[in-house]
């Protein structure tokens, strides 16, 4: 089955390429000669898909040259280097990579993308994706690829215990999840866990958190109004519970965890279910443990009956100090085309940030499991980096370092989301 799988992602590939090399559309904007620079991704696959990506637009536009610089694997190191560059004025980085957190903060310093695009092309997108991108009256980037939390979980453990899906809410998953655990670990594997997720003090700890707590009915940290939401009774229940997670159906370690952590048990066949973004899909197929016994599903509902995904994602971004603005324009208006969302999704099961996509027979065929997913980033949950910009960062670290110490008996959920809500009070002057 995992051989046959790669043969039919090669050869959808394939034809991708094709298409892309004989009919793609791009739209030069200028015709004046350029040289931009673009910061790429260093992560995974990322840096020769990007690479095919800029060889594309170079032979289509042979008078704008697209250098790729490549930036640092960590996110929050990627900002870093943006906020000195910009700082600065500097011009150097033409076309950015921006996180789905950023617009908020970096908004000032970038090109207003609205008027390069039609009404048509932007209802193309999942709203909240474009919606995320508008500060005030500017649209500071345009999507090109989205993720949503996900929950992973083992096909052959399920029917092996005489489950007939996936878990609806949290409650079901942790029955599930402590049967299968107590079963496989009667059968020798000591190693065995039935749920691991991202519990480390980082962004992915606010991620599952969040998750949590919107599932539970608790509200969003802080709503579009401004108003904190994260000291009452639902919110107090969603992280009860999550502790209680914490060495009975997770690792002790799962505090520790980090996306790559969940994924190495995972991969390792020592899990029952996984909380983790699209990219894991493609590359679980390579795994020997579990590459033909897994699928993924909509994340477990909690007492208000509807399951959250935590938003996540990039989009590309010119910088206003650019000395070629419209070149960088025409660059980043491809990368997140049709065409080239299209060649991502099929190349590396890339989420593509273009409704349409999710229907198209090429891409379905290569990566089955987009089918159907559109409903579920079409009501993906932000995190609240829009209404709080250049305070979010702080935000969230308040917001996951009061949860770590939940998970880890560190405070009692009541008193820790109480601190939490004063702190987030004086932060944000309510």
């Amino acid at each position: 089955m995992r051989n046959v799988r790669r043969i039919l992602l090669a050869l959808a590939f394939t034809l991708a390429t094709l298409a892309h090399a004989q009919g793609a559309t791009i739209d030069c904007v200028t015709d004046a000669p350029a040289t931009i620079t673009f910061m790429g991704d260093p992560v995974g696959n990322a840096a020769e898909i990007e690479r095919e990506t800029v060889a594309a637009f170079n032979e289509a536009c042979p008078h704008i040259t697209v250098t790729i610089v490549s930036g640092p694997a960590s996110a929050s190191d990627l900002l870093a280097n943006y906020l000195t560059m910009l700082e600065g004025q500097s011009g150097d980085i033409d076309v950015m990579r921006v996180d789905v957190i950023w617009p908020g903060i970096l908004a000032e310093n970038l090109v207003d993308l609205m008027p390069y695009f039609s009404d048509e092309e932007l209802a193309a997108h999942f709203p909240g994706f474009i919606q995320n991108n508008i500060i005030g009256d500017k649209m500071a980037a345009i999507a090109f690829r989205l993720g949503a939390g996900m929950l992973y979980y083992r096909t052959d453990l399920l029917e092996r215990y005489g489950f007939d899906g996936p878990p609806a809410t949290w409650d079901e998953l942790e029955g599930m999840a402590r049967t299968i655990q107590e079963g496989e670990r009667a059968e020798g594997n000591a190693d065995f866990w039935g749920f691991v997720w991202q519990g480390n003090n980082y962004e992915g700890l606010t991620t599952n958190a969040l998750e949590w707590q919107v599932s539970e009915g608790g509200g969003s940290i802080v709503s579009p109004a401004g108003d904190v939401e994260v000291a009452n009774d639902a919110t107090i229940r969603a992280f009860e519970r999550a502790a209680g997670w914490v060495g009975t159906i997770s690792p002790p370690g799962v505090v520790g965890y980090v996306e790559d952590d969940a994924r190495g048990v995972w991969h390792a066949g020592n899990a029952a279910f996984m909380r983790n973004w699209p990219y894991a899909y493609s590359i679980s197929f390579d795994s020997e443990a579990i590459g033909d016994v897994f699928d993924v599903a909509a994340l477990p509902a909690g007492a208000s009956g509807t399951s959250a995904a935590a938003m996540g994602g990039w989009s590309i971004g010119v910088n206003r100090y650019s000395a070629n603005v419209d070149a960088a324009v025409a660059f980043a208006k491809y990368f997140a085309s049709y065409d080239e969302q299209k060649r991502r999704a099929i190349r590396s099961s890339i989420n593509p940030t273009i409704a349409a996509l999710y229907q198209d027979a090429d891409v379905i065929e290569a990566v089955p499991f987009f089918a159907g997913l559109d409903s579920v980033f079409m009501g993906a949950t932000p995190r609240p980096s829009t209404v709080t910009g250049t305070r979010y960062n702080r935000v969230s670290t308040l917001y996951s370092t009061a949860v770590h110490s939940i998970l880890t008996g560190g405070e009692d959920a009541e008193t820790a989301l109480t601190l939490l809500e004063l702190d987030l009070e004086s932060l944000l002057g309510n």
